[in-house]
């Protein structure tokens, strides 16, 4: 049994004549009615009773024809689900990101995605940057959001949000009364800060800032991610340097302030292997790419 004798009965069953059937199947009519009898002898069974001059369908032929509608049917979707996989229309991406951006950029652009990229499926991995490269390296994701690029050939990164950094304290703070705040506002208080290891971007960021104003704060504690170091904060154990995007953590609970003179950015890569064979890759990269382009720098708010 073959798609196009299917075709041939479906078109005969639908007309219930032999020429009117070969005309819409751009064929003549011998060559379908032949066909159709080599379906027959594959089936063992009559499908069409052909007598005085009608065409009729038999009792197996009516249920057949559901069957041969339905088989027809699941080929052309499986022929389209294939060419929509090839385009890069439709498929699987795994994606890591860090904690702050789950909460905001990554559920926006993902929101996107679900628009232009509807039959695009995400599985999603919250990873510290240096995981993140690590498994990028290993092919174990497609993409990442990250802090830090490593100068690693294979990969590309492109920028996707560049932020302030703010100093963050408990609303009743002494500092939390001026509306901008020195480095040199920040000598010996109590800080949470960075780890030096899973957090190394931003404690790179925050050491070299102390260190060019020759300012020494009391680093109390260690921390790798960005609401650990709120919710430290908040606690009142000492004051902290994050990504203006943490304000979106605990809004109104928490202190935010930015710092006078040249301090530098927080900055966020999409990053990704350039020899990745995934089709839905370059879709996603191109609509991320215009969603960024669209974004304003991170507010800062107090």
């Amino acid at each position: 049994m073959e798609l196009h004798q299917l075709r041939c009965f479906v078109m005969v069953a639908e007309e219930l004549h032999f020429g009117r059937a070969a005309r819409r199947m751009f064929m003549t009519q011998p060559p379908l009615s032949r066909q159709i009898q080599l379906l027959e002898r594959s089936l063992g069974v009559e499908l069409l009773d052909r007598s005085n001059r009608q065409v009729r369908l038999t009792v197996a032929g009516q249920h057949f024809l559901r069957d041969a509608q339905h088989l027809l049917a699941y080929t052309e979707q499986a022929g389209n689900a294939a060419r929509r996989l090839a385009r890069g229309e439709a498929g699987q991406l795994v994606l890591g990101f860090t904690a702050v951006s789950g909460y905001n950029m990554i559920p926006d652009l993902l929101y996107q995605a679900g628009k232009s990229l509807p039959e695009v499926g995400f599985e999603l991995h919250e990873m510290v940057s240096g995981s993140q490269t690590e498994a990028l390296i290993a092919k174990m994701i497609d993409i990442g959001f990250v802090r830090r690029v490593e100068p690693i050939p294979e990969l590309r990164a492109h920028l996707a949000r560049r932020e302030s950094l703010l100093v963050v304290m408990p609303p009743g703070h002494p500092l939390a009364a001026q509306q901008t705040l020195s480095v040199t506002d920040l000598a010996h208080q109590p800080f949470v800060m960075y780890s030096p290891k899973e957090g190394r971007y931003f404690y790179d960021c925050i050491v070299g800032l102390f260190a060019s104003a020759g300012v020494s704060p009391r680093y109390l504690y260690y921390l790798e991610q960005t609401h650990s170091i709120l919710g430290l904060v908040r606690a009142g154990l000492g004051i902290a340097i994050v990504p203006a995007s943490a304000q979106e953590l605990f809004p109104g609970l928490l202190a935010f302030r930015p710092l006078q003179g040249a301090v530098p950015t927080a900055d966020m890569f999409m990053v990704f292997r350039e020899d990745n064979d995934n089709p839905a890759l370059p879709p996603f990269i191109e609509m991320a790419k215009a969603h960024f382009a669209q974004l304003p720098d991170a507010t800062i708010t107090t």
